[in-house]
């Protein structure tokens, strides 16, 4: 299966449980900054259950390739808070394709004091809208298995939790884009 070319992303303004607003929109080359300072503002546990490493910051190729995504097999989101010079990153979330035609994978993060709002849940729901509009067929997601809020997501969307080649500290989960959960 081919995936269909880059398609408009419009920013979507948000209302979250508690009742705050946020806009959801597309990456932008200027956000480098403001994606440093999202990363900076993750508790230690949220980087690693997110980066799967201790990083503080992202490398520098790594924040040029977050912030150019190719528009062909990857989407990459951001959740701010605010606006013009007080509009600040808090969350993202991301798919890229991976070496199997049709196939994309999933990753989402949003920085600790906005946990428990419904954040996660919209940018995954986003992601995997956005991914069957752009011809996916399939989504996937590697978790730690010590991430169980994340877990309960994906499951909750419709996910399954598959063997993982990672080992048991990593859970791999596995949704068909064809299915509405």
């Amino acid at each position: 299966m081919s995936v269909a070319p880059e398609v408009d992303f419009q920013p979507l303004a948000v209302q979250l449980r508690d009742g705050s607003e946020v806009t959801v929109r597309t990456i932008r080359a200027e956000d480098a900054d403001k994606l440093q300072a999202a990363i900076r503002a993750l508790s230690a546990e949220s980087r690693y259950t997110r980066f799967f490493s201790p990083l503080r910051e992202l490398p520098p190729e790594l924040l040029r390739r977050a912030t150019h995504p190719d528009a062909k097999g990857e989407l990459q989101l951001v959740a701010v808070a605010g606006s013009g010079s007080e509009e600040e990153i808090i969350g993202g979330a991301r798919y890229g394709a991976t070496a199997t035609d049709g196939d994309c994978e999933f990753a989402v993060a949003v920085v600790d004091e906005w946990h428990g709002r419904g954040l996660a849940r919209f940018l995954l729901e986003t992601l995997v809208r956005e991914a069957r509009t752009r011809g996916f067929a399939r989504m996937e997601g590697h978790i730690l298995a010590t991430n169980v809020p994340m877990l309960r997501l994906a499951n909750r969307l419709g996910f399954a939790t598959v063997a993982s080649p990672d080992g048991p500290s990593v859970t791999l989960v596995r949704r068909d884009l064809g299915t509405v959960a």
